[in-house]
């Protein structure tokens, strides 16, 4: 199989709250709307929303997403916090702190539940940094 593209979808009951949390906050641009459907693009990265009901969905999985974390790897995840957390307002599910298998992260939930994990890699500790494959 020869990949083009591969990118999550993102099932919303609020397709309008989740268009704007990720073009205004995370500077994504829309390349695609619908009244239930967003496709969404930034530099080589893409996300998808869709309202959790429209019929392209198998009825039996007609429900808003759960469970699902995305990881958005920034060059200054304190300036992230700072923009956010404390400029914006958003609530951390998870608040700044650093991990020792390697990232300095918060995390936040987009209005769908969607946990946002804001993340700068950082050395990890020596119990760690063995597990990685070498690059």
């Amino acid at each position: 199989m020869e990949l083009s593209s591969v990118y999550p979808v993102v099932c919303t009951a609020d397709l309008a709250a989740s268009k704007d949390f990720y073009v205004r906050l995370f500077g994504y641009e829309v390349t695609f709307e619908a009244d239930w459907y967003v496709s969404l693009r930034r530099g080589p990265y893409e996300l998808a929303l869709l309202d959790h009901e429209h019929p392209t969905l198998p009825a039996a999985y007609r429900r808003p997403v759960a469970g699902l974390l995305l990881n958005f790897e920034v060059a200054d995840v304190d300036a992230e916090w700072e923009r956010l957390v404390v400029r914006e307002g958003l609530a951390p599910e998870l608040t700044l702190r650093d991990e020792d298998f390697g990232q300095r992260h918060f995390i936040v939930a987009d209005p769908n539940g969607v946990l946002v994990d804001v993340i700068t890699p950082i050395a990890p500790t020596e119990e760690y940094a063995t597990q990685y494959a070498p690059s």
